[in-house]
This record gives structure tokens, sequence and C-alpha cells, in this order.
């Protein structure tokens, strides 16, 4: 017989305490946030991968703009940003190499390796183009070698930062001197794969920009890495300028052709003597006077920016500016070059400019009164304004010379200029860099010094001006 209970007396279901309701809710909102991080995350890399995909897409549109990828251009321009990326993440790795050793010991082994990069230049040039001219695939696997020879350096630096070997400086420099010959040999392909549409300036322009997102891209990967030592931004460069050779080797045919080309004084190409000691004497004179002015005003705007880069480096160790930090005063001087460089790009590139002499002398004039500013005002913006109307004078005068070349220059004659006028720029680049490192580390003096160099250099290009050229032989 069962009892009936009263509900009073029926059992009650189990209460929980108040510290397990809040575990239980800590539990719940725990996992929500954890969901919710996992869904962020997701959108946040699908977002970043859309991101990344569209500005791809917009780079090789403009990449490709204008006929560009039916004559490789678009390769070029391509192989171009992937070059300046390996570029800036070995001098972001490097940045502060030379402030770690003692001024003159750094001075001295970077002058010494300075001064034997010049012998390239100087004696092995005018050998080079034509040598190359006579083989097949030479200037795809001239960019090739550059960007390989880069790469292994690279990896040599990434262990000898960290063991501050002797090699470091030799290696350095090394790279220094395969940049300044993949500028070269780039040089010489822009006029082969020029498509209809496209101007000699206006592919320079185009690979300026590629350049700039490139530097930038590579920036931002090494200083990353950089994070977990010097090292491994190298490593970083090390990758890329393995990518950047492959790029170069699947550049097109046309690249290496030389049909139907001259030399500057019209000799064939496939005639070319490899050893005519007065050639680089008759090239110069058969140039076009408006072409061998602006050559020698850009010559000026290269010695300035080997000399501000080398001369700096080394100047703001030994006489720093009172409250200004030495490699924030580079960091500035830098940032400004490229703010100079980017200008220069826009202002050369607008159709209602001056002509090109003009600009030419006016940025070479501009630049004298800037180095005298920073002689006898040695200040943080006196020198920043220096870097900024070098890299102005740099580009804008580079811009114009490319300019004249396209005007004045046939074409079966206008891949040999670009060429040979590139590898003379590059040779003063050195030789104003060996003037920054052997001078006194003194303000005065050593603006002084540029100053002089500009001036004769404008001097040399009035004298030159005045000389009618010589007859291109036959």
């Amino acid at each position: 017989m069962s009892v009936h209970r009263p509900a009073t007396d029926r059992e009650a279901p189990p209460r929980t305490s108040r510290s397990g309701r809040f575990a239980a809710s800590a539990r719940t909102t725990a996992r929500s946030t954890a969901r919710g991080t996992v869904r962020g995350g997701t959108a946040g890399v699908r977002a970043v991968g859309r991101g990344g995909r569209a500005a791809g897409r917009r780079f090789r549109r403009f990449t490709t703009a204008d006929g560009a990828g039916a004559t490789g251009l678009a390769r070029l321009t391509e192989l171009h940003a992937v070059n300046t990326a390996g570029d800036a993440a070995v001098t972001i790795s490097l940045a502060g190499t030379v402030f770690a050793m003692p001024t003159d010991e750094a001075r001295g082994r970077v002058a010494l390796f300075l001064l034997l990069t010049m012998a390239p230049f100087l004696l092995l040039a005018p050998l080079i183009g034509p040598l190359l001219d006579r083989f097949r695939h030479g200037r795809r696997w001239a960019l090739g070698t550059t960007l390989a020879v880069r790469g292994f350096l690279a990896w040599v630096l990434a262990s000898a930062v960290v063991a501050d070997s002797a090699w470091l400086f030799p290696a350095a420099l090394g790279c220094l001197v395969a940049a300044r010959s993949y500028a070269v040999a780039r040089a010489a392909a822009v006029p082969r794969l020029l498509p209809r549409e496209v101007s000699l300036v206006g592919a320079n322009a185009r690979l300026n920009i590629a350049g700039v997102i490139g530097m930038v891209l590579g920036g931002g990967l090494a200083g990353a890495a950089a994070q977990a030592g010097p090292d491994w931004s190298l490593r970083v460069a090390f990758v890329v300028f393995v990518v950047a050779t492959v790029l170069s080797i699947r550049l097109p045919d046309r690249v290496d052709s030389s049909l139907g080309e001259t030399d500057v004084d019209g000799t064939p190409v496939d005639r070319e003597p490899l050893d005519d000691p007065v050639r680089d004497t008759r090239r110069m004179r058969a140039l076009p006077v408006a072409v061998r002015y602006v050559l020698w005003l850009t010559t000026g705007a290269r010695m300035l920016a080997g000399f501000l880069t080398l001369f700096l480096l080394f100047l703001m160790r030994e006489v720093p500016i009172p409250g200004w930090s030495g490699p924030l005063v580079i960091g500035l001087v830098v940032a400004a070059a490229g703010t100079g460089n980017a200008v220069g790009s826009l202002v050369g590139n607008r159709k209602d400019t001056p002509a090109p002499e003009v600009m030419a002398t006016a940025m070479a004039a501009v630049a004298v009164v800037t180095s005298v500013v920073a002689a006898v005002l040695y200040s943080v913006w006196a020198i920043v304004l220096v870097g900024l109307v070098s890299g102005m004078y740099a580009q804008l005068s580079k811009l114009c010379l490319d300019a004249l070349v396209q005007r004045d220059v046939p074409d079966r004659t206008r891949a040999r200029v670009f060429s040979w006028s590139e590898t003379i720029l590059q040779a003063c680049w050195v030789v104003g860099g060996t003037i920054g490192i052997l001078v006194p580390l003194r303000p005065g003096l050593g603006f002084g010094i540029i100053t002089v160099v500009v001036l004769l250099m404008g001097a040399v290009a009035v004298r030159a001006r005045r000389t009618a050229p010589t007859p291109a032989v036959r």
C-alpha cells in the first residue's frame, strides 16, 4: 500500500550552488569566445587572401598594360620588383653592421673593397657588352648570374653576420657590384621589350613603380624575419633572389636578340672589335649633342648619390648632430631620397614638362645650391634637403637622358647606347662612393668637395654641348 506524500514533502530537484552556476557560465562563454575567435581568424585569413589576390590581379594588370604582356616587358617588370625586394632585405639586414665596427677599421675595409669594385666597371665594362652580344642567351644569363651571385652572397652573409666573419664586407660589396651589374644588363633588355604603345621613359617609370612595390614588400618581409635575427632576413633575401633567378631565365628570347643593331659609331654589332682602346672615345663623340650633354649631367647626379650614401654612413658616427642618433638621421635621409626619387618620376612623366635639357640643367643647379647649404649649415634639415634633391636629381636626370636617347638615337643603335651609358653611370656611382670614403670626415670639406665634383661634371657637359659630334662610321 503506497503512501501519498503531500506536494510539500516531494523531493525537489537538486539545487546548483552559485559557484557552480558561475563555472558553467564561464565554460559556455569560453566555448563561445573560442568559436568566435576561430571564425574571426578564419575570416581574417580569407580577407587577407582575397586582398592579396586582388592586389596581385591589379599588379598583373599594371605590368601587362599597353601590350607589355605580349612583348615580355611585363615579365621584366615583375623580375625587377622581385629584385628590389631582395635588395631591400639585404639592406635592412646590414643596416647596423657598419655602426658595430670602429670607424677607422670600417672605412679602411670599405674603401679597399670599393676600390677593387671599380675595376669591372672601368676596365671590363667596354668588353662585356660586345662579348655578350656574341653568345646566344647572353643577357638572360647575365641577369640570372647577377641574381644568383647575390643569392649565394646573401647566404654567406647570413653566417658572417652572426659569426662576425671577415667575409662580411667582401660579401656585402659583392652584392653591391652584382646589383650594379644587374642594372646594366636590365638597361640593355628594356629597349628590346618595348611595345609600340609604351615609350622608353614610360617603360622605365613602370619599372621604377614596380621597384618601389618590391622594396616595400621585401622590406616588410625582412623586417619581420629580422625579429628572429639578421641572419633570418638574409635567408629571406636568398629565397627572393632564387625566385628572381628563375624569372630572369624565363624572359623571352628577344631579350638576347641584337639583329640589325649597330653600335653608337655605326659599326654593326657582329663586326664589333673587342679590344679597341679608343672605342669609348669614338662612342662618346658619336652621340647626339643633347644626349652627351645630359649624360654628363647625369654622371654628376650618380656621383652625388654614391658620395652621400657612404659619406653620411661614417659621418654620422664621427661627427654626430647633437640630439640626433646617427641611424635616425640616415633613415631620414634615405626616406628623403626615396621621396625625391618618386617625385622625380612623377614630374618626369608629365606631358607638359620643359625640355629634357632644361630640366636636367635646373636639377644640377639645385643640387649644387643644396650641397653648398649643407657644407655651410651642417644640420639635420640641410642633410635631409640634400637627400631629397639628390633623389630628384638622379631620377629626373635619368628620365631626361632616356627621353633624349629615345628622341635622338636611331632604333638600331638605341639599345647599345642605353647599355653603354648605364655602364658609365654605374661606374660614376662607384667613383662618388669612393670619394665619400676617402675624404676626411668633416662636413664642410666633404660637401664642398662633392659640390666641386658636380660643378666639374656640369662644365664637362657644357663643353660637350659646344663640340660637334663626329660623323658615324658606316
